[in-house]
């Protein structure tokens, strides 16, 4: 008989480095299978070779996760966008969940199905209608096979409650992240006490997810932990950040700075921004460490490798890389060769070649 696979509150019980996936909905933008501004997920159906090669790639990076690319998949906002007009949602779900359990499959890997903010809520915060809309991705999802589910990706606290409550009604695990700042959610509301919200709604897994970069997010999770102590209440805390930089942003995150959508390379997060950002999150008490948008396979990679003695192992990934930059030590300028050691690494302070442009922007709307 084949071994029944670790579930994901087997593995953090035990006190485990889950490590998550990156981001599928900008990294797919850029490869032409997503559309900016609708960022809804049909590429599952129209181009499944896509998503399953970004899946495989999280996977040998060292992903023990890996997420259905099903982000803005209800119906009422693919109906809104208007960018999917011959592919239902149900189609969408039911084939993501197939690539995700395909490729989870080709490793430890275990699936989370996904559900992330409507407009819906911001239209009528009708708790009903909102519920109805989780409740029919929630079906879809229980046809296949997830391991658990994940609400990602929510301004505001209350939405993400009736998606937990939702969710619950599955019997599976449930993970839930809010796109939030440590001055809170859209309302105001602390991160303490959103933590206190989701859990008590039945999260098992909460942190947050999105629209900051790392450092920022980990002082998020720092006071949902803080919040969850005072009210004597447990969770396992997780953090999937941006993979940019965003020291200007406030409360909105990165869609008020101006380089949203289309020029933030150049605030791209280096392999050694991430290592210190993985050690962090470890330190912090996180034991769910991954990304979103912007953190692309050698990103996970870098999680992976930093906490490779946590885990005990390194990903295939790792193969074709060398630690540290010890693989310079076969370069034939000399220059080069002096760059195979952490420290360079480590102290490095990258220029961006740039010179007329500034180091932070205006953000827009705060």
């Amino acid at each position: 008989m084949e071994n029944k696979k670790r579930g994901i509150l087997e593995r953090l019980n035990a006190g485990e480095v889950v490590v998550g996936d990156g981001g599928y909905v900008l990294q797919l933008e850029r490869r032409g299978y997503v559309k900016a501004g609708h960022w809804t997920p049909e590429a599952a159906v129209e181009h499944p070779e896509a998503v399953r090669q970004l899946h495989r790639e999280f996977l040998r990076a060292g992903a023990n996760v890996l997420q259905t690319f099903t982000f803005y998949c209800s119906e009422d906002k693919l109906e809104i966008s208007g960018n999917v007009t011959n592919i239902t949602g149900a189609q969408i779900n039911e084939a993501a969940c197939d690539l995700a359990r395909e490729v989870a499959n080709e490793g430890d890997g275990l699936v989370a199905g996904g559900v992330s903010q409507t407009p819906c809520y911001l239209n009528s915060q009708n708790e009903t209608e909102v519920k109805a809309i989780f409740k029919k991705q929630m079906d879809d999802f229980l046809k296949k096979d997830i391991d658990f589910f994940m609400a990602e990706f929510f301004s505001y606290v209350e939405e993400a409650v009736w998606a937990v409550e939702v969710l619950k009604t599955s019997g599976k695990p449930v993970g839930a992240t809010l796109c939030i700042s440590p001055e809170g959610d859209m309302s105001g509301v602390p991160p303490g006490e959103c933590a206190v919200r989701l859990v008590k709604a039945g999260a098992d897994i909460v942190g947050v997810n999105c629209h900051l970069d790392p450092l920022t997010c980990i002082r998020t999770v720092k006071l949902m932990k803080e919040g969850l102590e005072k009210a004597g209440l447990k969770a396992h805390l997780m953090i999937q950040p941006l993979g940019f930089h965003t020291p200007e942003c406030n409360h909105s995150g990165y869609l008020s700075l101006p380089e949203f959508p289309f020029a933030l390379e150049a605030r791209a997060m280096t392999r050694w921004d991430v290592h210190k950002y993985a050690r962090e999150a470890y330190n912090a008490g996180i034991r769910y460490i991954g990304g979103c948008c912007g953190f692309e396979t050698y990103h996970i990679r870098a999680i992976s490798e930093e906490l490779a003695a946590e885990r005990g192992f390194l990903p295939p990934a790792s193969e074709k890389h060398g630690l540290w930059g010890a693989g310079l030590q076969m370069h034939t300028k000399p220059w080069v060769r002096a760059r195979a050691r952490r420290e360079y690494w480590e102290n490095l302070l990258p220029a961006s070649g740039r010179p007329t442009c500034p180091s932070m922007a205006k953000p827009d709307g705060e």
